[in-house]
């Protein structure tokens, strides 16, 4: 495998307020990394600054072998890089369709392949995305992000808050995306549902990557010190 982002020794910062104080991770094409920690110790700060949402301050951000430090976000998701952020942002006026078509770039991931993915979109394809369930909503921003057909996969809590049966179906099509090789960083905080398809674990605690190995190798001490209540 070769190294699709490289993050090394990063910082940044909420005003003058420090978020990252060192944040280093990697993820390899084709590699699915779980990002993991607390509420609050920085882990959407770190995918924010991946998208170039945010500016980091200090340490090196590659992204297939380019540098971002000078690179504005509309560039970088051009690059490849497809955000689902935190909170099912879809645009709420437009129907499915239409959020879809806003998105698209030529590739594998079209229409057919978004929906087959996700079925219940093509049978809601005229309504607006503010009359879907919250599940339904989290499908839509996945599948919009699949249409820019992005090189990596970054996923913010997409499952944060969901019915179980919904749960399952997000998490089903994530373990699709891995069979077909889709490089992928995810947020979550169920391990039982991220160690089938995360071959590698990152924590982030306080603003700095602590600890990195197979989700298996995670429960125990590290749970209970870095993801314990």
């Amino acid at each position: 495998m070769s190294v699709l982002l490289e993050l090394s020794g990063v910082t940044a910062f909420h005003g003058e307020a420090q978020a990252l104080f060192g944040v280093d991770l990697t993820v390899e094409a084709g590699e699915v990394v779980a990002m993991l920690g607390r509420n609050g110790m920085g882990k959407t700060t770190t995918i924010r600054t991946i998208c170039r949402l945010m500016r980091h301050r200090e340490g090196v951000i590659r992204f297939a072998g380019q540098d971002l430090a000078h690179v504005p976000a509309h560039r970088a998701a051009r690059l490849g890089i497809g955000l689902v952020p935190e909170g099912r942002r879809c645009f709420q006026p437009l129907t499915v369709r239409e959020n879809l078509i806003a998105a698209a770039r030529t590739g594998p991931w079209d229409w057919r392949a978004v929906t087959a993915l996700f079925p219940r979109l093509a049978e809601r394809k005229e309504q607006t995305a503010r009359t879907l369930s919250g599940g339904e909503q989290q499908m839509l921003s996945i599948a919009r992000a699949l249409m820019t057909n992005p090189r990596l996969l970054l996923l913010d809590e997409a499952t944060e808050g969901l019915a179980p049966n919904l749960r399952r179906e997000i998490w089903a099509a994530i373990g699709r995306l891995k069979r077909e090789g889709q490089s992928i960083l995810l947020i979550d905080k169920n391990l039982a549902e991220l160690v089938p398809v995360a071959d590698s674990c990152v924590v982030i605690h306080r603003g700095e990557s602590v600890w990195r190995g197979a989700p298996t190798e995670i429960a125990g001490e590290i749970s209970n010190r870095y993801l314990g209540v």
